[in-house]
């Protein structure tokens, strides 16, 4: 199971944010949620999923707005589940406070906790948040429409520019390095929780 856990940073001094969050993680799990995401204190929201394409995308977005600390924690959960994520406990949920506090300092505001402190899942999804980091207007300009089924000619079309324009934005954006990671970072999180749930019940 995976249990991402969001503290929104600066929160004394900005909007809350946790609603617009939560309908954020709504969409993007869809009916692949095992806990509903709600607000747990303050200005955090936790949510418990067990797909992780949902998780890597739920990621992705909470970072995309660097506004908030996001930490991912993979393991087991207490079964049968309750019916609000508030009420749930297991190493899941011990790992995601554990990722949090950690992405409070990393600069990708980002942490990965899994059993046996296996580093490679919370190495590489930072590589893509950095990337994503480096990414200008005009870069996700190109990746929002792309992202929303528009061929580069429609996009080119959109933007008033050549395709070679929108080619050139979508390379420099970094955008067929993050296609190709994905699929590969989906993998590597199941392969983690699989790992988790397999262990000896006295690891």
């Amino acid at each position: 199971m995976f249990v991402i856990t969001a503290d929104q940073r600066d929160s004394r001094v900005s909007a809350d944010l946790v609603p617009t969050a939560l309908e954020v993680v709504e969409e993007r799990g869809a009916r692949r949620l095992a806990l509903a995401p709600e607000r747990t204190a303050g200005d955090e929201m936790q949510v418990a999923l067990a797909d992780p394409a949902a998780v890597l995308a739920i990621v992705l977005d909470l970072t995309r707005s660097r506004q908030w600390s996001v930490g991912v924690g993979i393991g087991t959960v207490e079964t049968p589940l309750p019916d609000s994520v508030r009420a749930a406990r297991g190493e899941a949920f011990l790992n995601a406070r554990d990722a949090v506090d950690r992405a409070k300092r990393a600069s990708t505001r980002l942490a990965i906790t899994a059993p046996g402190d296996d580093p490679d899942a919370e190495a590489l999804v930072r590589l893509l948040v950095d990337l994503r980091d480096r990414r200008s207007a005009e870069g996700w300009e190109v990746y929002d429409l792309l992202a929303d089924g528009r061929s580069q000619r429609e996009v080119a079309d959109l933007l008033g520019i050549s395709e070679g324009a929108v080619s050139l934005r979508a390379k420099a954006a970094g955008l067929r390095v993050e296609e190709a990671a994905a699929p590969a970072l989906v993998r590597l999180l199941t392969r983690l929780d699989a790992a988790a749930d397999t262990r000896p019940a006295d690891d």
